[in-house]
């Protein structure tokens, strides 16, 4: 036999299958994510329109492929991709001569991410006492990080993944839902039209399109060595440094200038919904009880949102916008490219969603010992209403 071992025959095609079949539910997606996109622009809700039909498309086609593959997983790739295309946006959108001016607010910018974690750990505590779960799942639940990351360390110490994954996943749907429609009201003529996309999207010269490709050749190597290095979100803090240097270049030689097409950022936006709307796809489905418990949290995280926004905007002359999208606890990549769409102070925006992630991701250790160790001196009497098998999204 050519091959030697039969399993050297038969497991390159079963990877290949689940390759091939990964990339046409991606194409799905994002081909059913499109239409929905121009319905959305077509109603006026331009702000995060591609981010919401993402959402949308993820959850559908994973739901609909959910009886033919009980396992399948939301794509991860999908994400990181997203992250790198928007973080080259937000990186080329940074005038670099005016991030040096917000030393002066780095008092606000590192209390953000505390109160936020201090009020997350709070909600975690409220939350793991009305539904009865261990601390570890309620701080797991309800701090403002990546719903990936949540997720898996909820599957790594065997604690109610299910319920992690909701209360992150309604956080996340929640914001995002919610800042474009509070966007709309606030600036009812920042929306695009489908007419206007069209037109931008077409008027765009090839050599934007051969400049934005290299410039994305060299962010995935970038990215690739800083995930070899275990940076944290590597392929959004690459991408943001990728697009700072080619923005920096520019300065010195307008060779380097890049003008990043608006198809790029709209795919971008797009992968970053669909990851959401798949966990949304293979969410089990919990009893309607527990469904409803879980706005508890949520609301509660929506509001501490809304108390650090009006502490920023006591503090400084920004609009109520921007305080608004520099506080939401919802997916920082989401939160700054609606900030560059409304353009909304993008700098600070961008600034202050970049110490929160790395505050949290930095933080999670911390974390993670103080839920074991309240945990460990728990009375052992205690008797949860859910056990970690029924509440395993597996």
């Amino acid at each position: 036999m050519p091959c030697g071992f039969l399993e050297g025959c038969i497991v390159p095609n079963v990877e290949q299958s689940k390759l091939q079949a990964r990339s046409l539910l991606v194409a799905l997606e994002i081909s059913l994510a499109s239409l929905i996109g121009f319905g959305l622009l077509a109603i006026g809700l331009g702000s995060a329109a591609w981010i919401l039909s993402g959402i949308a498309a993820g959850a559908i086609v994973y739901f609909g492929d959910r009886p033919f593959d009980p396992d399948i997983q939301p794509n991860r790739n999908a994400r990181k991709a997203g992250q790198l295309i928007v973080g080259l946006s937000i990186g080329l959108s940074l005038p670099i001569d005016r991030l040096a001016n917000f030393a002066s607010q780095s008092l606000i910018l590192l209390g953000l991410p505390i109160f936020l974690m201090v009020a997350g750990g709070a909600i975690g505590v409220l939350y793991s006492r009305l539904e009865k779960i261990d601390l570890m799942s309620g701080l797991l639940a309800t701090t403002p990080g990546n719903i990936g990351v949540m997720s898996s360390l909820a599957a790594d110490y065997g604690n109610h993944i299910a319920l992690v994954s909701l209360v992150q996943l309604m956080r996340f749907t929640t914001v995002i839902f919610s800042v474009p429609l509070i966007a709309n009201v606030a600036l009812p003529n920042s929306t695009h039209t489908v007419t206007t996309f069209v037109g931008q999207a077409l008027n765009v010269p090839w050599q934007t399109y051969a400049k934005s490709s290299l410039m994305i050749t060299i962010a995935v190597v970038i990215v690739h060595f800083a995930t070899q290095l275990n940076i944290p979100l590597a392929a959004f803090f690459g991408a943001i440094a990728v697009g700072l240097g080619f923005e920096f270049l520019s300065i010195l030689d307008d060779l380097f200038h890049v003008d990043y097409p608006i198809i790029f950022n709209v795919i971008g936006q797009i992968l970053l919904g669909i990851t959401i709307g798949e966990y949304w796809g293979i969410n089990p489905r919990l009893k309607f009880v527990t469904v409803l418990r879980a706005i508890v949290p949520v609301g509660m995280m929506l509001i501490a949102g809304l108390i650090a926004a009006a502490i920023i905007h006591a503090l400084t002359h920004l609009s109520w916008l921007s305080c608004l999208l520099m506080a939401a606890p919802g997916g920082s990549p989401e939160m700054i490219a609606i900030a560059l769409t409304l353009q909304q102070d993008p700098e600070i925006i961008t600034i202050a969603h970049i110490i929160r992630l790395l505050t949290i991701n930095l933080s999670l250790p911390i974390l993670l010992g103080f839920a074991a160790y309240q945990t460990a001196h728990q009375p052992s009497d205690s008797s949860p209403r859910h056990t970690s098998k029924s509440s395993s999204s597996k």
